[in-house]
């Protein structure tokens, strides 16, 4: 893909994720540089207006691969909140920063975990704390 979809982020997402990358130790340099990348260009809003199709920090997304037709689904969390379940991303992880603020539809180039990418697409937020009224969580 050679543009980057326009994406959303919640005022308090937003907040959060920058303080993360000032406190944290450790980040790879590559990993702060894109989300921080990501985060001036995204448009802000007020949790309690985020649109319902919009991936925000602890939202489950269903992903298709594009050219297998394989799906998956992981949340998107904070460091502190990753496991051994394999069903997470962290906000920190190539995979995790890419999506924040993507919308049901979007695609975007995926890490294959070999070197490689793969193009996937949001087929469907299936949990979003904000369209469940969780606004401060």
């Amino acid at each position: 893909m050679n543009t980057q979809p326009d994406i959303i982020i919640s005022e308090l997402d937003y907040a959060r994720i920058e303080s993360l990358l000032q406190v944290s130790a450790g980040i790879p340099a590559n990993i702060k540089t894109a989300l921080e990348t990501e985060l001036e260009r995204a448009e802000l809003v007020e949790p309690e207006k985020m649109p319902a199709n919009v991936v925000t920090m602890n939202s489950q997304v269903k992903f298709s691969v594009i050219s297998s037709g394989a799906t998956f689904t992981l949340k998107l969390v904070y460091p502190k909140d990753m496991d051994d379940s394999g069903d997470r991303i962290s906000i920190l992880a190539p995979g995790g920063s890419a999506m924040l603020g993507l919308k049901e539809g979007d695609e975007i180039n995926w890490p294959d975990g070999n070197g490689g990418m793969l193009q996937v697409r949001i087929e469907a937020i299936e949990y979003q704390p904000e369209r469940a009224g969780e606004f401060h969580r």
